[in-house]
């Protein structure tokens, strides 16, 4: 006989049909969320289930419903990312409160070596959950194709970069139409020496913010200088990196557009310590809107993107359209914003 953990017997299916007054079948619909249950009956039984403190057999139930009621999130990157960089945490918020209201469970996980991609495609692979949010993807994730070959729904926060075919769920923000906002307003400043520090290249959304720089400087007749445009990797550390090179490599920039608030706020630093000054001589824009851009030195003008947003959408195109199957495919694109503050 089960037991609980103080010696008392464990509530069972049928003595939760007992005390409601139903059969067995009865309290398993409710359970499972069946419409073919009275609002009379439906109430019976859980306020039995809450008297009594049952809970379900959640292998039991999955055997049953071949559902696990458990969402992967799998942010590509190494695991200190994950607490450093408020973007992910933004994506986590919008991900779970959906999740939150559909009582679906979240697994929260990282993979960017070898080995850690192989281990988690293996356990995703192995009817542990009943889709995945891929986010953070570079070029040579493996991911994408090894779930999709095993039958997993999938959503993707961004295109990924330079696969043969698009991905069939994707919720992206406007990457190039934020970097010709960011470059359109620094050239519209009247500062024609416009800079770029870039995302990384194996990144759809690096690629796409450095082709609205491009795109931008093209309409108003500027022709890019490569040694303007310098690749970082979306943290302040890259962002100081790729400051210093361009100011070593003797370029000096009347405003710089660095492709993220992590970088920006790195280049924010490294021109402070060459004596440069933002933004009476180099204005600096980034991309994001994060925290750290108001309480920046001096607050940062940046191209603010729906972060959470984008999370929400993510959870809610797995749970009502990937994991069902009811269409082929969809695309959500948001769209970004300019937000003023000091540095430009």
């Amino acid at each position: 006989m089960a037991r609980n953990g103080d010696g008392r017997r464990r509530p069972t299916l049928e003595m939760v049909a007992q005390r409601a007054g139903v059969g067995r079948g009865t309290v398993s619909r409710v359970i499972n969320g069946s419409e073919q249950v009275s609002p009379r009956t439906r109430e019976a039984v859980r306020n039995a289930i809450a008297e009594l403190g049952y809970s379900p057999n959640q292998a039991a139930r999955t055997l049953v419903t071949r559902r696990t009621d458990t969402v992967a999130l799998v942010i590509s990157e190494h695991r200190d990312r994950l607490f450093t960089d408020p973007y992910f945490a933004d994506i986590v918020h919008g991900v779970s409160s959906v999740l939150y209201e559909r009582d679906l469970q979240l697994l929260l996980t990282t993979a960017r070596t070898e080995a850690e991609h192989r281990r988690t495609g293996d356990y995703l692979s192995g009817s542990h959950v009943d889709g995945a949010l891929l986010v953070s993807l570079h070029r040579d994730d493996p991911l994408p194709q090894r779930l999709e070959e095993a039958g997993v729904p999938v959503v993707h926060g961004g295109q990924p970069h330079a696969t043969a075919r698009p991905a069939r769920y994707v919720v992206d923000v406007d990457n190039v139409g934020g970097g010709r906002t960011a470059t359109r307003y620094l050239v519209g400043s009247g500062r024609r020496r416009v800079a770029t520090i870039s995302g990384p290249q194996d990144m759809s959304a690096g690629v796409d913010r450095l082709a609205g720089y491009r795109l931008e400087l093209e309409e108003a007749g500027i022709a890019p200088d490569d040694g303007l445009i310098v690749e970082g990797d979306f943290s302040v550390e890259g962002g100081a990196r790729a400051m210093e090179r361009m100011l070593d490599a003797g370029q000096r920039p009347g405003a710089v557009f660095a492709a993220s608030d992590m970088m920006a706020v790195g280049a924010l630093r490294v021109l402070r310590e060459r004596g440069l000054r933002v933004p009476e001589d180099v204005a600096v824009v980034g991309f994001d809107d994060t925290p750290m851009a108001q309480h920046s030195d001096p607050p940062l003008t940046t191209v603010r993107q729906p972060v959470e947003r984008m999370g929400r959408e993510m959870a809610r195109l797995l749970v009502e359209v990937a994991i069902p199957g009811v269409r082929e495919s969809q695309s959500v694109v948001l769209d970004t914003r300019m937000v003023v503050r000091e540095s430009a």
